[in-house]
């Protein structure tokens, strides 16, 4: 069995909200602030990578 690899979203702010995105199924809303010198974040729930989109 083989586990998944997080979610990575490209996102156009710099301050951006996770929530797990899937409803009851998800994680508190976070609001995580991503920096200008490695334009990613991860969520510490769901492990999802933040991309901002200047950095793809």
């Amino acid at each position: 069995m083989t586990t998944q690899a997080p979610e990575t979203k490209i996102v156009t702010a710099y301050r951006v909200a996770c929530d797990g995105g899937e409803g009851a199924l998800g994680h508190p809303r976070v609001w995580l602030q991503i920096p200008t010198e490695t334009g990613f974040v991860e969520c510490p729930y769901c492990d999802a990578k933040l991309v901002h989109e200047d950095h793809k």
